[in-house]
């Protein structure tokens, strides 16, 4: 991790972040929270510098989902966003323009992980030239991994 200035948000564009500073340890964690948070099978997450974030738009919405964690996401399109505990500050990988760099290093809450999370990988490529002919078609509303100079308060829509 570089002290470079990192840029991200949502997928509408309404919140976004920029970072100085340097980042902690990539991570993902298993617990239930986090899983549920994501809607997937763990969560990803990288620490930020305390007072290195600016929020450009808007800042998160906030959920308490324990006792001293809130969950940071944006109210207008659901993109999680934020895992921020006392003194500190967890961002989502996948919120990151540049995410090529931020390989998770260790895992968290691993004894409660799904069973089957390790063998996802094994599962046959879906290698469909048609499928993804039709995906290149696809227009995207979300707001592009880069700084723009105006996007529309509500993100793209038509």
């Amino acid at each position: 991790m570089t002290d470079q200035v990192r840029t991200g948000g949502c997928q509408c564009g309404a919140v976004r972040f920029r970072i100085k500073g340097k980042l902690g340890r990539p991570s993902i964690c298993h617990c239930r929270m986090c899983q549920k948070q994501f809607g997937s099978f763990f969560g990803a997450l990288v620490t930020v510098p305390k007072d290195g974030v600016e929020w450009t738009h808007e800042e998160p919405s906030y959920f308490q989902s324990s006792v001293n964690i809130d969950r940071g996401f944006c109210a207008r399109c659901g993109t999680p966003l934020t895992y921020r505990q006392p003194g500190a500050l967890e961002i989502a990988i996948g919120a990151f323009d540049d995410r090529s760099d931020l390989a998770p290093q260790i895992q968290v809450n691993y004894a409660v992980r799904l069973p089957w999370v390790e063998k996802i990988f094994e599962a046959p490529v879906h290698d469909d030239p048609d499928f993804y002919r039709r995906q290149e078609q696809i227009i995207s509303f979300q707001h592009p991994d880069h700084e723009t100079a105006n996007w529309p308060q509500q993100g793209l829509k038509l």
